[in-house]
């Protein structure tokens, strides 16, 4: 059967096909071709390596070097297509792909997630959220919980929306709200929550080695936490901003909906009562797990605490992703043995394992940008590109906040082409984030600045592929609606959203006010 999608005429047009689209559909259409012309991320990295290779070497040749502001180190380019450079490689290579943190703190997080995926502990736990909301409240609740979605991964952008959609249906509310502003809030709040998972040991592994770049700033760590209290509040901020848009911008605008003979669905979005025992089981588990925790943490002398009983920095922090690796492999072990979604421990093994499968791609792309960043790193070019690109700032003289906007700005617009945010930070992480130290910023702080710019133009682009998924869900409640018609509403969330979280980060900028634990606004 053909796909709904490819049914529909091209948006602006009518059922012949006479009008002509619109200005805002021929900037989509354009946005749709530079990015269906990029090529793989893959291969992106690898040309990106070349070049890197090529350029390093030209430079090497010319003997360039630069001197690290307010130091005497001064560094020069070494070239990749040279004898010495052929040697690293051959050293090095396996090396620089085995010891690239992004990979296995990721591996780590998506193996116990997957089981925690697979049980259906994460979707009846939204289920569980969603399915008694009030009716007015109902809005800012799934804005609230797709904020959150993101320790789901991709899933989230599949799971979550018709859910909000049949929620929205049972509470007298139309069903299309619910389905976009789920999805929205889903991807335009990707990079905020109260939840960690493998986006945050993503984001953490890359801007670790982006540090690296920078000389004698080994002493400089970015833990798995370092945005937390920032991501926290933005997710109850946008929270409240996505629900007031989709009740009172999105909903109103609406068409009016008739369910015809269709039931409720309530069996679709309530509760078995072994689904409940399994949630109950599972939130006990996870506060004894946390107390236990905890209690190795706080008390004094504990053999968590850090380096003369400090509780910041500390071992906890440090090693904060076996911890959460553990939390959600038991909870989601206890749902699926409660509910029998897990068949004892080949269905764990089964379920990790899948998981892993899933990330196949990544693994490959991310050596690749393992290979990229360390020859960035060996031959100086990262730190000659830093320097010059924080003098370039300063000429111009973006040296505090307005710095971390045009890099937002400057982001939102890749996300509209470069849609993997691991591919788009791994590019200009290594650059960006010593840039920014030189500037006094905490590497903590131009990570949040990209969580910003990577997460709110997502929901528009036409390279997400979820967006067509979201089409063919529309066309259920909406068989007229076409792609124009999605990106106008989904486009109701853009600006806000950019708006207020800069507007956030504002706040955490000018009060100084730290990101994360031991992540301050500034370099200490």
């Amino acid at each position: 059967m053909t796909s709904p999608v490819k049914e529909q005429p091209a948006a602006g047009q009518g059922a012949g096909g006479a009008e002509k689209p619109r200005g805002v559909d021929r900037v989509l259409a354009w946005i749709e071709r530079a990015g269906n012309a990029l090529p793989h991320p893959v291969v992106l990295f690898a040309a990106l390596f070349v070049v890197v290779a090529a350029l390093s070497t030209a430079l090497a040749l010319a003997d360039v070097s630069v001197t690290v502001p307010g130091t005497d180190d001064r560094r020069h380019v070494t070239g990749l297509l040279t004898g010495e450079g052929v040697r690293w490689l051959v050293e090095n290579l396996v090396t620089n792909f085995a010891a690239f943190p992004p990979i296995a703190a990721v591996l780590l997080m998506i193996m116990a997630v997957g089981v925690a995926e697979k049980a259906g502990l994460l979707e009846t736990a939204m289920k569980a959220t969603l399915a008694r909301a009030p009716r007015a409240f109902l809005p800012y609740l799934v804005a609230l919980v797709a904020c959150q979605a993101h320790m789901m991964s991709d899933v989230a952008a599949i799971v979550l929306p018709p859910l909000a959609a049949l929620v929205f249906k049972s509470a007298g509310r139309h069903p299309a709200a619910g389905l976009i502003g789920g999805f929205a809030c889903v991807t335009a709040g990707y990079a905020a929550g109260f939840t960690i998972g493998s986006l945050d040991a993503l984001y953490t592994g890359i801007t670790q080695k982006a540090v690296d770049v920078l000389p004698a700033s080994h002493h400089v760590e970015v833990n798995i936490l370092a945005n937390y209290f920032f991501t926290a509040t933005s997710s109850l901020v946008l929270g409240l901003l996505g629900g007031f848009l989709i009740s009172r911008v999105l909903e109103p605008r609406l068409p009016a909906y008739e369910s015809g003979d269709e039931g409720p669905a309530d069996d679709e979005i309530r509760l078995t009562p072994a689904q409940r025992r399994g949630l109950l089981l599972s939130v006990l588990t996870v506060v004894a797990y946390a107390a236990l925790v905890l209690s190795l943490w706080l008390p004094a002398g504990a053999p968590l605490r850090g380096e003369g009983g400090a509780l910041v920095p500390s071992p906890l922090l440090s090693g904060i992703v076996p911890v959460l690796f553990g939390a959600f492999l038991l909870t989601g072990m206890v749902y699926g043995f409660t509910v029998k979604t897990l068949s004892g421990s080949e269905g764990v093994v089964t379920a990790m394992t899948d998981s892993v499968k899933n990330m196949a791609g990544y693994v490959v792309m991310m050596f690749v940008a393992a290979q990229v960043i360390a020859v960035f790193n060996w031959s100086n070019l990262g730190v000659l590109l830093a320097v010059k690109a924080a003098a370039l700032l300063e000429s111009i003289g973006l040296t505090g906040f307005g710095a971390l906007v045009a890099f937002v700005l400057l982001v939102s617009c890749l996300n509209l082409v470069v849609i993997s945010g691991s591919a788009l930070w791994s590019l200009i992480g290594p650059v960006f984030v010593p840039a920014f130290m030189l500037l006094g910023m905490n590497p903590a702080l131009s990570q949040a600045a990209f969580r910003i710019g990577d997460s709110a133009t997502a929901v528009i682009t036409p390279m997400n592929p979820y967006v067509f998924l979201l089409l063919a869900l529309l066309q259920r409640y909406e068989p007229e609606a076409r792609l124009g018609t999605l990106i106008s509403r989904l486009a109701i969330f853009v600006v806000p959203f950019l708006g207020v979280w800069l507007a956030l980060l504002a706040v955490f900028y000018g009060f100084g006010l730290p990101l994360g634990p031991g992540a301050g606004i500034g370099l200490e």
